[in-house]
């Protein structure tokens, strides 16, 4: 019987894994309306009020979203204002909802990398994944990887699409 041979593991392939990234942490998302008057009317004696008696620390150490779900008008300050409050206490906190922190995590985490390491290599950017990975982070690793690529795929060894080939070097 022959000896089956991982071909895959064998070649020069390297696999950039997006959900090794994936940063670890609770999402939460903070809905501004909560504190508006029927969810529309910002008074702020009373906004300023319920953000001094809410328990701020039920955020300690999660990566937070603040949001208004409803259409009210709501002035900048009011989100720079939770986020006050917020500070001590989160993470990470951005304007937008829960999908827009991974948006946030990856985009400061993947601007931080080595891509030299893949110099004149041949990249997988796995595409299957069990995580939450935003879209946007495929396409900051693709920009990200380019310059130094050699060719760069998308999904699993076995079945990839190409997306880039660099030109011969004369």
């Amino acid at each position: 019987m022959e000896e089956i041979i991982n071909k895959v593991a064998n070649s020069a392939l390297e696999v950039f894994d997006l959900e090794d990234y994936y940063p670890k942490g609770i999402r939460t998302q903070i809905d501004i309306s909560q504190w508006l008057l029927e969810g529309f009317l910002l008074k702020e004696k009373d906004f300023r009020e319920q953000l001094k008696n809410h328990d701020w620390s039920q955020y300690q150490d999660q990566y937070v979203a603040i949001h208004c779900s409803t259409d009210a008008i709501v002035p900048a300050w009011a989100s720079i204002l939770v986020t006050i409050q917020l500070a001590p206490f989160a993470k990470k906190i951005i304007d937008g909802n829960i999908q827009d922190i991974d948006v946030a995590l990856y985009e400061e985490l993947l601007s931080k990398l080595d891509y030299t390491v893949y110099d004149n290599k041949s990249v997988i950017i796995k595409g299957c994944s069990k995580k939450p990975v935003p879209m946007r982070a495929y396409v900051l690793v693709a920009h990200y990887l380019q310059p130094y690529a050699r060719s760069i795929m998308y999904g699993e060894a076995c079945s990839a699409v190409p997306l880039y080939k660099a030109p011969k070097k004369v």
